[in-house]
């Protein structure tokens, strides 16, 4: 989790200093694909908790 986090706060300063820095519009794409990398990596995640279930 704490990774997840980590790169959506990446992606979501790399998208900032893209916006507002003149010339440097490729941090914005930068940043898009580690917003994506991160939601991949979290529904990884997720998609592998819902389909172990508990041996009885």
């Amino acid at each position: 989790m704490a990774l997840f986090l980590f790169l959506v706060l990446v992606a979501v300063v790399l998208g900032i200093i893209g916006v507002a820095a003149s010339g440097l519009g490729y941090l914005l794409v930068i940043g898009i694909a580690v917003f994506v990398v991160a939601l991949a990596f979290a529904a990884i995640r997720v998609s592998r908790r819902s389909v172990r279930r508990p041996s009885r």
